[in-house]
């Protein structure tokens, strides 16, 4: 029994061109090595063009989509897929689906720009995932698949210049192809990136490589810190730190000090929040507005508040002791820390949202939130409108008198619960008859038109409910899996990377010397769950050892209809060939199985008359007619 301190030895620095396009990590580190293009980006680009071209040719006009996603479809044919196969030659076949993504966010691209062709230019986009589906789905060699065709980066020329590299992978999350997302040979590379048995190579960013010890059923082996960077463990680590954080913040907001003291409670409050913000501003200064979606405003709405209540709690703390002022502040940093109460417990869906149900309300409800933006711009405008002529109204003699009430009027109408009380006496009859018409549009056609969009979106989610769960799961493991950052440090413990570790050390540390500082202190952290995750592994290695041993997926489980299915023999008994002899085409129409049937029948009826005919004219009959 031996423990694996292979985690102690520094990473190999890189040994690819580097290319201008930046990777990097969320905070500064020694590390920022570019992974290359698996190949030159100029033949990435070729392909693609040919593949773009190929498409242009199958749809040369506007189809419904339908006749493109349908199974068996006569557009996408098994030819037309076989010659998209072919488009990067045997040397680059594996490079097929990331073309593909690029072409469909070419033809999405231009939609956009020609809008008199748009529907065309989405049905061939349409046709590039069907593409790229049926080609997962028809590999068979699994390791290939995620290696070579989903996980192996490729970058394309731009304006003369290499784009970022990138992978099928994450090229299907950025791009929302649900049918590519959903195959099952995506799916299953997910999976794998889930669990960790796929990870990034440490040497070479370019590269996913397998976890060699899945098998290993050594405790000890699975004993490693670098454990860490797998999904599975992140999502657990931020599900428990977020419970901590949500119980820091019900302590703090229970026990009240009217002294105004922080206790040790409070102070944990703030350095969780702390950290949190560190990791919010890291992202957003190294990805840029891009990173800026629905939970970054909602978290961040919550940091601001939390900051709000402790300077406020701070201002108290610098009056004296029995001073009124004291007491104010004090009350008022405790205002706004219980306001904080419905987005703290708002925050653990965004961790919880690898349950199924909650991850489809979150989509449902992010997709709600953006609808929602044109609501909230047509009713900002009216409502300025709106405004002005109630103001406008009440100044008539010099003075502004009413604004308060009007404007208290104008927002209890948005809450759908109007008062026309005081109205009558407001600028009579254009006070009330203005306001009549501002209820009607706000109440009758904004609130109808917001729910309209409610409903549209809730439609669309539902109505493809597992392939955007799907979506959301993949998105979510690529999240860990894309940060280049070979050092782990989950907010709060990112402050002890950024004051312990980076501020004080990385300037001056030799590379070796603080890789393995950074090792150390990352197993000093996660310690107590190392020891849960190496057992969880060593579990799953047994399964995996078993499942090797019967030549099936290492992910593979026996269900209950596969345990005496070794025991039955369908040849020997007849029933396959009765199951065959009565089996129905579903691979074409009804209708055109009997078309098939009467132009045979028509076809030999043909033939009869046309011998008729050559026995008539034979020489037996005169050569008569």
């Amino acid at each position: 029994m031996s423990i694996n301190w292979s985690f102690l030895n520094p990473f190999k620095s890189g040994n690819g061109p580097e290319l201008r396009a930046q990777m990097q990590s969320l905070l500064p580190t020694r590390r920022e090595r570019i992974p290359p293009s698996a190949i030159p980006a100029k033949e990435v680009t070729i392909i693609a063009l040919r593949l773009k071209h190929q498409i242009e040719v199958v749809i040369p006009c506007e189809l419904d989509e339908e006749r493109v996603t349908q199974p068996h479809s006569n557009v996408i044919t098994e030819g037309v897929i076989e010659t998209a196969k072919s488009a990067g030659g045997s040397e680059h076949k594996g490079a097929v689906i990331f073309c593909l993504m690029m072409v469909k966010k070419w033809f999405k691209r231009q939609a956009i720009l020609e809008l008199w062709d748009a529907d065309l230019h989405l049905v061939r986009a349409t046709a590039c995932e069907v593409i790229a589906k049926e080609i997962i789905e028809a590999e068979e060699d699994l390791d290939y698949l995620m290696e070579e065709v989903l996980l192996k980066r490729y970058s394309i020329i731009i304006d003369m210049e290499e784009t970022a590299p990138a992978n099928a992978v994450e090229k299907a999350v950025d791009l929302h192809a649900l049918r590519v997302i959903g195959s099952s040979g995506y799916q299953k590379c997910i999976s794998y990136l889930y669990r960790g048995w796929i990870m990034q190579d440490p040497d070479d960013p370019a590269r996913f490589i397998q976890y060699k010890a899945r098998s290993n059923t050594s405790y000890w082996k699975h004993l490693d810190p670098d454990r860490m960077r797998v999904p599975v463990y992140q999502n657990a680590m931020q599900i428990i730190i977020s419970v901590l954080y949500l119980a820091f913040y019900t302590g703090a907001i229970n026990t009240i000090n009217p002294s105004g003291d922080l206790d040790a409670i409070e102070g944990l409050l703030y350095i969780f929040t702390l950290g949190f913000m560190c990791d919010e501003f890291g992202k957003l200064f190294k990805i840029g507005l891009n990173y800026i979606q629905f939970w970054n405003i909602f978290n961040s709405t919550l940091y601001l508040l939390l900051m709000v209540s402790f300077v406020l709690r701070m201002v108290a703390l610098g009056n004296a002791a029995d001073s009124d002022d004291r007491a104010k502040f004090n009350v008022l940093s405790y205002n706004f820390l219980a306001c904080c109460a419905p987005l703290f417990w708002g925050r653990l869906l965004l961790y919880l949202d690898t349950v199924r149900f909650i991850g489809a309300m979150i989509i449902v409800i992010s997709r709600m939130m953006r609808e929602s933006l044109i609501f909230f711009a047509l009713l900002v405008v009216i409502c300025l409108g709106f405004l002005q002529a109630f103001v406008g109204l009440d100044q008539v003699d010099n003075e502004l008198t009413a604004v308060k009430f009007v404007t208290k009027a104008m927002l209890n109408a948005i809450m759908t619960s109007p008062e026309f009380d005081g109205f009558d006496s407001y600028a009579p009859p254009f006070g009330l008859i203005l306001y009549y018409i501002y209820t009607f549009v706000v109440m009758v056609i904004l609130l109808n038109i917001l729910i309209a969009l409610y409903n549209s979106a809730y439609e669309d989610i539902t109505d493809n409910a597992t392939d955007e769960y799907l979506a959301l799961f993949a998105q979510k493991t690529l999240q860990f899996v894309r940060a280049p950052d070979e050092n782990v440090f989950i907010p709060p413990f990112n402050l002890i990377e950024i004051f312990f570790l980076i501020l004080p050390l990385e300037w001056w540390m030799s590379k070796k010397a603080y890789e393995r500082l950074n090792d150390y202190i990352m197993a000093t952290i996660y310690s107590p769950l190392l020891f849960i995750t190496a057992a969880v592994e060593t579990r799953a290695a047994h399964v995996v050892k078993s499942n090797r041993r019967r030549s099936a997926e290492d992910d593979d489980t026996i269900e209950e209809w596969e345990q005496l299915a070794g025991e039955c023999d369908f040849e020997e008994d007849g029933w396959a060939k009765k199951v065959e002899a009565t089996k129905p085409n579903v691979e074409v129409d009804g209708a055109i199985i009997e078309m098939r049937k009467l132009k045979k029948e028509v076809d030999e009826l043909k033939d009869m008359i046309s011998q008729l005919l050559k026995e008539k004219k034979s020489p037996k009959n005169g050569g008569k007619s």
